[in-house]
């Protein structure tokens, strides 16, 4: 089984936050719609890793925990 697994490089002492931890099939990019809601997952996490490194110190929560998980946008190809 492969995994995507999404970390941000930060300078605080710890593990980094695993922004995202996923299974991945070859069913995921059978359909242009289920390779697109893989590329959309990847593109957030990517995203919450940017944010997580321009601010080191802050505690981060990520999307999921937050009123920002319902204001994402789709990624439009």
């Amino acid at each position: 089984m492969a995994r995507i697994i999404v970390t941000a490089d930060h300078e605080v002492q710890g593990a980094p936050p695993v922004l995202l931890d996923e299974s991945v099939y070859s069913v995921h990019l059978s359909t242009g719609h289920a390779a697109m809601q893989l590329i959309e997952r990847l593109g957030w996490a990517l995203s919450d890793a940017e944010e997580v490194e321009r601010a080191p110190r802050r505690q981060f929560n990520g999307r999921s925990g937050s009123s920002r998980a319902t204001s994402r946008q789709p990624i439009q190809a």
